[in-house]
């Protein structure tokens, strides 16, 4: 495609997509060893992120969860708040809202079309052209503080050039082992390159096997550093997974340390309340319907699934019907042992080629007495379950994020 040519949205999306392989979709291919583009692009648009203050959420899971408690938290506060996170389950505007308001369409077409030029000669990827993206945007619309989700790992993310007022890291977890190691230490050091010199930083669950790696790097750095996981407190939130616990008491804690903006514990209690309305957060432990109780979840590694899964296997219900697909380079070995025999499944490929096969699926959950059928499509297993569900029984939906969005 020549430069500067004007698109409309769906063209600029088809772009972004193509211009180079998107993590999400693609997998390793995708994944840049160093921060150079995003810097080169940060220095094209006069550094946008400095212009506005940033809290930096990383970790294996509940980052996205635990920015939009923050966020939430912060808008019930009065103050207007960025927010970026990512994949996006719908929309491609979801990555990046102010107040819970997605960015509008015409503004990526305009950013795009603005800077096309030096995207294509840059080789920039999806992920960061969209960093850059919301960066832009949120300086631009002025906003008091942006809540900023890690994509992948941490030292090497392309969200890792702002200097945060506080760093934040959930938990140490085996995901996405051909990037960032195969041992939680390992991990853990790549997620602890958010953590910078005299920021503090919040650790929501103490795990002794990597808890040394966080005070090593805290202490190098000079980052005061609190574990979450000892607070006392219990916070109730909107959001249904019995995992949010955790991600509550972290979020709350930010709040510790974060200077210069006035949160009071009524803000604190109503923002944990009204996360799903305030931030439009979706797709985790979401009902869909009642009778039969249709529930999804984008829990997609061993730590997460287990929470989901403990939690499901405590529902009541005569039958229980799974739809599950995954993708491509999962440990089967380490995820499918979790999943209850007594379940029926519905095995499909998510829509995008970084998808597992549903042959493959259902031929390695057997190994486990995982017993069901396969399906060409998410929507024909989805269709399938449901035809087969009593009022009574339960259909749950995961496995991956993008097996839940072709079902929202």
């Amino acid at each position: 495609m020549p430069y500067f040519c004007s698109m409309n949205y769906p063209q600029t999306l088809d772009w972004m997509f193509a211009q180079l392989p998107m993590y999400q979709r693609e997998g390793k291919t995708a994944f840049k060893k160093d921060l150079t583009n995003i810097l080169a692009l940060s220095k094209a648009l006069n550094s946008p992120e400095k212009r506005f203050k940033t809290i930096h959420v990383g970790g294996t899971n509940g980052k996205g969860s635990t920015s939009h408690m923050i966020a939430s938290i912060l808008q019930e506060a009065g103050y207007k708040v960025g927010l970026y996170t990512s994949p996006h389950l719908k929309n491609f505007t979801e990555r990046i809202r102010i107040n819970g308001k997605e960015i509008p369409k015409q503004k990526v077409v305009s950013f795009i079309n603005q800077h096309q030029g030096f995207l294509e000669k840059q080789k920039l990827s999806f992920f960061e052209m969209t960093v850059g993206l919301a960066f832009d945007y949120f300086a631009n619309e002025n906003v008091d503080i942006a809540i900023i989700e890690v994509g992948l790992g941490g030292r090497l993310d392309s969200t890792n050039i702002i200097v945060p007022e506080v760093s934040v890291i959930t938990n140490i977890g085996l995901d996405h082992t051909q990037f960032l190691g195969e041992t939680l230490p390992e991990i853990a050091f790549e997620k602890a390159g958010i953590i910078k010199n005299g920021i503090p930083v919040v650790i929501g669950e103490e795990q002794a096997v990597v808890k040394a790696v966080f005070l090593e790097k805290s202490k190098a750095v000079n980052a005061p550093i609190f574990f979450a996981s000892k607070s006392n407190f219990l916070y109730k939130t909107d959001l249904l997974g019995d995992y949010q616990k955790n991600n509550a008491i972290t979020a709350a804690a930010v709040f510790q340390f974060l200077k210069g903006f006035r949160v009071s514990a009524e803000n604190i209690k109503k923002g944990l309340l009204h996360v799903a309305s305030n931030t439009a957060l979706k797709g985790r432990w979401q009902v869909l319907q009642e009778k039969p109780l249709v529930i999804c979840d984008t829990a997609h590694n061993k730590e997460g699934l287990s929470l989901v899964l403990n939690q499901l296997k405590n529902q009541n219900y005569q039958k229980l019907h799974i739809v599950l697909g995954m993708v491509a380079e999962k440990s089967l070995e380490d995820i499918l042992p979790l999943f209850p025999k007594e379940a029926r499944y519905y095995f499909c490929r998510p829509e995008i080629p970084r998808g597992l096969s549903e042959v493959v699926l259902e031929e390695n959950a057997s190994d486990y007495q995982l017993l069901g059928k396969k399906y060409t499509s998410v929507q024909k297993a989805y269709s399938s379950a449901l035809l087969n569900a009593n009022q009574e029984d339960i259909v749950f939906v995961g496995g991956s994020t993008f097996v839940v969005a072709e079902i929202i």
